[in-house]
């Protein structure tokens, strides 16, 4: 049992030796360790009694600060309160106040409603006029005179209503003026330059004999980017003219709400109609390129034989140098032959060249019925594309399909086109070519007659 407790009270000397760093050295003796402890000890208290002191510092200042934060709740509620109350009775005092402002107002009341929707269509006018790009800034008092009939706390004076009668009859004044005042002009190029501007009306500005727009949301004059073919001349004579009349082509109907200049410079020329055929156009193109190169060299050739023919049917020797002359050579060649092997000697002259003098004819006859089928080619393609916008985009919106029904449309007068010329050609050179072998015909003919009469 003594010996339990020998190292029980080791162990302890031993924990508390470490637990005692602070100190800088070990204990010497038994005394020495307890005075360590015991100092240590009231250490430790007046640590702990330090942060508890602190700790209930903190616990006061606290207390005190939430009971500031309800004092100023309280107040605020109390004050929220007086002002919802005289929120209240503002309401109530604003509303005798606008009784009484309606009994004195009496009929100005109805008066004000129709100044307020008059202003508001004049001012809609007074921004899409091309007069604005001239005079600008008149829709600015017309938005205060709104302002004012709006208002609970203002009126407008005699002296607005005046200027809101004003600015309608100068628009009236305006809109038959043709006046000419110098502006900054946005191109085609991006480039800004300053010109003399002609405005004809509320209908159209010209300068340069350039037709121009008004874009009532930026304020900007720009040169249109496409200008109507053939009028450009009017507009620029009407710029130079002084006095008197000038033909000049407007748009009556205006630059803004018409649609008779809009239409006139979105209208597609022919190289434009053709590129909208597509690929398809462009090969029933090349084919028309090919049927005319064909046929005018078919037509000199022949027309230069038809001169060798009438020749040699005036002349009393055979030339070798034209068919009439070849086939009047086996004639020539074979004089002792019977009439009917003559005959055929003769047939088969005139097949001999019946080739050279029909050359190239079939090929036009077949590119004038494949024309047709080929712009059929480019309508069903058309309609393929057209209906595949469709799937993808639906049938809302037309420009989405425009492009197919354009192609196939186009293709097929595209065709046509080509195969109505193809076929005049093709007969005007049969003909040729068909006369030539009259001519031979006839010939053969009468030399087989006259071989039998000579017999």
């Amino acid at each position: 049992m003594k010996t339990k407790f020998v190292n029980v009270f080791a162990a302890f000397i031993a924990v508390a030796a470490f637990s005692l760093p602070a100190f800088g050295q070990d204990a010497k003796s038994l005394d020495e360790l307890l005075q360590m402890i015991e100092s240590s000890s009231i250490s430790e208290t007046a640590d702990s009694r330090q942060r508890e002191a602190t700790f209930m510092g903190d616990q006061r200042k606290q207390a005190q600060l939430l009971k500031q934060a309800e004092n100023s709740k309280a107040a605020e509620e109390r004050r929220s309160d007086r002002l919802e109350q005289t929120i209240r009775d503002n309401d109530i005092q604003i509303a005798k106040l606008r009784e009484q402002r309606d009994k004195r107002l009496g009929s100005l009341k109805e008066l004000f409603g129709h100044l307020t929707g008059a202003a508001g269509d004049i001012r809609a006018n007074l921004n899409q006029s091309i007069v604005s790009a001239q005079i600008p800034g008149r829709t600015e008092f017309l938005d205060e005179l709104i302002a004012k009939m709006s208002s609970d706390t203002r009126l407008p004076s005699i002296e607005d209503i005046e200027q809101l009668w004003y600015e309608q009859q100068r628009e009236m004044v305006e809109s038959s003026r043709i006046v000419s005042f110098n502006r900054s002009v946005l191109l085609a190029n991006g480039e800004q330059a300053e010109m003399d501007v002609v405005r004809v009306g509320t209908y159209n500005l010209v300068a340069n004999g350039m037709y121009l727009e008004y874009s009532p949301t930026t304020g900007l004059v720009s040169e249109l980017a496409r200008q109507p073919a053939g009028h450009q001349a009017g507009a620029a004579d009407l710029q130079a003219a002084t006095a008197g009349f000038t033909k000049v082509g407007l748009d009556p109907t205006g630059p803004l709400g018409g649609g008779l200049l809009r239409a006139l410079i979105n209208t597609p020329t022919l190289v434009e109609r053709w590129h909208f055929g597509g690929i398809v156009g462009y090969v029933i193109t090349a084919v028309f390129a090919f049927a005319i190169a064909l046929a005018a060299w078919r037509f000199v050739v022949l027309m230069g034989m038809s001169s060798q023919v009438t020749a040699q049917l005036q002349s009393d020797t055979s030339d070798t140098n034209n068919p009439l002359g070849r086939v009047l050579q086996v004639a020539a060649d074979n004089p002792k032959l019977d009439a009917e092997s003559l005959e055929l000697k003769l047939h088969e002259a005139v097949l001999k060249e019946r080739p050279e003098i029909e050359s190239g004819l079939n090929l036009l006859k077949v590119i004038s019925m494949v024309a047709p089928l080929m712009g059929l080619l480019g309508t069903v393609t058309g309609m393929i594309i057209t209906f595949q916008m469709i799937t993808l985009f639906g049938a809302g919106d037309p420009k989405a399909m425009a492009g197919g029904i354009s192609q196939a449309l186009i293709t097929t007068v595209l065709g046509l086109v080509v195969a109505i010329p193809t076929v005049l050609m093709h007969t005007l050179v049969n003909g040729k070519a068909q006369r030539i072998l009259h001519v031979l015909e006839e010939q053969s003919a009468g030399i087989v007659a006259g071989s039998v009469e000579g017999r």
